[in-house]
């Protein structure tokens, strides 16, 4: 299994409609995403902090995508991907860190 994670740098005074987010934009994303076979489920995280108390968050949201296979991610990405593209100025100005790793499990 991979996980694709979105990384949504923090920034002071940066933009993030969280709302937004998670109203249109993640359910549309779920919606072009999970019309493929390979498709596992989502987790949105949103960044408290950098360690100590207070500080600020490295990422102020972190979305992971899970698919069975990179080729799965690749083929829901050419249906969705410019669409999902096109929508991120509707909800932040930051421009997100993309990660595609394999999920290991252990025990």
């Amino acid at each position: 299994m991979i996980k694709i994670s979105f990384l949504y740098p923090h920034s002071k005074g940066g933009k993030f409609d969280m709302d937004y987010y998670l109203q249109r934009h993640m359910p549309r994303a779920i919606a072009l995403f999970g019309a493929h076979p390979g498709y596992r489920g989502v987790a949105v995280e949103r960044g408290l902090g950098a360690g100590a108390p207070g500080s600020d968050p490295a990422f102020t949201v972190m979305c992971h995508f899970l698919f069975e296979s990179v080729p799965d991610f690749v083929a829901a990405a050419k249906a969705a991907g410019n669409e999902l593209q096109l929508d991120i100025p509707n909800y932040t100005d930051a421009v997100p860190v993309v990660q595609i790793s394999e999920v290991l499990t252990i025990g």
